[in-house]
């Protein structure tokens, strides 16, 4: 059995045995729960291209779409395009969308299958001249896309609106234009300090 060694209160270390894996069956139709559990799943590295992996992405699609069907097998939603390991730090735009796309019309051919899709302003090369108005073209533009895609929007928060918003009237004028143009309703995102200081 594999051990680790977990650190006590006192600062001694404790040996810790783990278990063996295990392996969870699928839900047998969709689960019948009061919540929606959203994963934001990480996609798979194709680690056999022929890429500089610091420059661009290349995805094993069939793995990361594997994963999804997986966890809308034990009832999650996907939260797809999310994580900040993918946006920003990893994934361009146009990789995300086809993400998006992608996992979009996986979701289709399983029943009960939900995914909501993070739209942004990660595209936009932010400056100190960037204004409100170009922060709500760049969201209205991925927002646009994931509604194309027939994905809900995910708003995440936006490092070029934190950059150039002078007052919280700022904020409300970016996310009151954006908002009101959406079909159906979305859910807000943000991180905060603590998950991204920049």
């Amino acid at each position: 059995m594999l051990q680790v060694k977990l650190p006590r209160a006192d600062g001694t270390l404790a040996r810790y045995t783990l278990r063996p894996a295990t392996t969870w069956p699928a839900s047998p139709g969709k689960p019948q729960w009061n919540r929606i559990a959203f994963a934001a799943a990480h996609v798979v590295a194709d680690p056999f291209a022929a890429v500089n992996p610091w420059l661009t992405a290349a995805l094993d699609w069939d793995a990361t779409l594997a994963f999804r069907r997986h966890l809308w097998a034990h009832g999650f939603a996907v939260a797809e395009a999310m994580d900040t390991a993918q946006r920003g730090m990893g994934l361009d735009w146009p990789t995300s969308l086809e993400l998006i796309q992608r996992s979009v019309a996986e979701s289709r051919a399983i029943e009960g299958a939900v995914v909501f899709c993070g739209a942004g302003t990660d595209h936009l090369a932010a400056s100190a001249t960037t204004t409100l108005d170009q922060v709500v073209a760049a969201y209205e533009e991925q927002c646009a896309a994931v509604e194309a895609a027939g994905g809900r929007i995910i708003l995440m928060a936006s490092r070029a609106l934190a950059a150039c918003a002078q007052s919280p009237d700022d904020y409300a004028y970016v996310y009151g234009r954006v908002l009101a143009q959406i079909r159906e309703p979305v859910i807000v995102h943000w991180l905060g300090e603590m998950f991204d200081p920049a």
